[in-house]
């Protein structure tokens, strides 16, 4: 009897433990590393990895805080991404300083700030967008289109 039962919990906690995994994989849509896939990603900013905490664009690592989760409405604004195809993406507070050189020795902003970033990632895919300014931006297409506070959008891929 003692056996079926640590047996019956011990089930229990690997079915609980898979379904954290799971629930913990899907919400990390862009973590981990990326390789550039895009020219531009090639020419500025090589391969990229996105951590809980951190952002590392050619050897150079950057504080990272998540906000908030990304809409698919918005990345379609943003990146042009398929609102019905399956993916997700955030919306990260960091500091990236104008002065910061990449390869080439590009900038992400020219000569602003980089202070946002904008992820999606569907698949094996990821686009990233880069923006200066203090505000959050607003990603719909009607703030985006000729915006000052869009630096740049790369892609990557794994």
């Amino acid at each position: 009897m003692k056996f079926l039962v640590l047996l019956a919990a011990a089930l229990t906690l690997m079915l609980s433990g898979s379904a954290v995994a799971h629930a913990q994989s899907a919400s990390a849509y862009d973590k981990g590393p990326w390789r550039a896939a895009s020219p531009t990603a090639k020419d500025i900013t090589g391969d990229i990895a996105i951590g809980n905490l951190q952002l590392d664009i050619n050897f150079s690592t950057f504080p990272l805080a998540q906000i908030r989760p990304l809409t698919a409405d918005e990345a379609s604004a943003a990146f042009d991404a398929d609102r019905d195809a399956p993916g997700g993406g955030y919306l990260y507070r960091l500091q990236v300083p104008a002065e910061k050189r990449f390869k080439h020795h590009n900038t992400l902003c020219g000569t602003d700030e980089t202070q946002w970033m904008a992820t999606w990632a569907s698949g094996s895919h990821l686009q990233v967008g880069f923006f200066s300014g203090s505000k959050m931006p607003v990603l719909t297409l009607d703030a985006l289109n000729g915006s000052s506070v869009v630096c740049g959008i790369y892609a990557y891929a794994r």
